[in-house]
């Protein structure tokens, strides 16, 4: 399975955090040529901006994924949980998008760590996004078929695409989710990935947040810190 390729099909093009697809026709040129009104929202911002963009009456989540990458969530969860060990406020810093790449020691190297089941860890936190986006049941079976046509069209492999189809096609599960985690550095950029793939703005959506918080069972205080990161993340973006 081509890694990089999924995710850049996920999140944009050139977020995967390898410096993105190199085969052919980039994934954003190809959505932006996708029938049904939907192509440039995914263009912009991947497959997870049109699972997000489905959502009627709402601003766009995700933002700060589509603008950091999954850099960010291992430099922002980093960050936070550095903040947390030594007492420190999360939050204050100027761009918390550009934070410097957390050390290959330091337990947040997402492109190099492997999750519960020794898959790529990047997938777990593909899934995380995905769960958190569907908490609120918004997608019905229209929007649905639509996704998965899309999916469809956007020249992936079979694998990959198998990949997509079942990410989008599970359901919200917050213990599932909480599962793929192998190390306290993964439940933290978990949960971080989730609360930056909604902007919770749903009671649904907060009710999910929760219970992964429980199911993560991260340690006393270090919630607040991912939250005050992620707050801190979408200020930059919408600066």
């Amino acid at each position: 399975m081509d890694i990089n390729r999924l995710l850049d099909s996920f999140l944009g093009s050139g977020q995967s955090g390898q410096g993105g697809s190199k085969q052919g026709t980039s994934v954003s040129d190809r959505m932006s040529n996708l029938p049904g009104g939907l192509g440039g929202g995914a263009a912009a911002g991947g497959m997870i901006a049109l699972l997000l963009g489905t959502k009627k009456g709402r601003k766009l989540g995700g933002k700060a994924l589509k603008y950091g990458g999954l850099a960010a969530v291992g430099g922002l969860a980093y960050k936070a949980y550095r903040d947390w060990q030594t007492n420190q406020t999360s939050g204050t810093e100027e761009a918390p998008l550009n934070l410097p790449k957390p050390p290959a020691n330091s337990g947040f190297d997402i492109e190099n760590d492997q999750d519960a089941s020794g898959q790529d860890f990047r997938l777990s936190l593909m899934r995380a996004m995905i769960s958190a986006a569907k908490s609120d049941d918004h997608i019905d079976q229209d929007e649905h078929m639509r996704i998965r046509e899309q999916i469809e069209q956007l020249g992936l492999g079979a694998e990959e695409k198998a990949a997509l189809f079942d990410c989008f096609s599970a359901p919200a599960d917050a213990s599932a989710t909480a599962r793929l985690a192998r190390t306290d550095e993964q439940r933290a950029e978990i949960y971080l990935a989730s609360v930056l793939a909604v902007d919770p703005d749903t009671p649904e959506e907060k009710a999910y947040l929760d219970d992964l918080a429980r199911h993560l069972a991260m340690p006393d205080g270090l919630r607040g810190h991912l939250d005050l990161e992620a707050s801190a993340a979408r200020k930059q973006v919408l600066e």
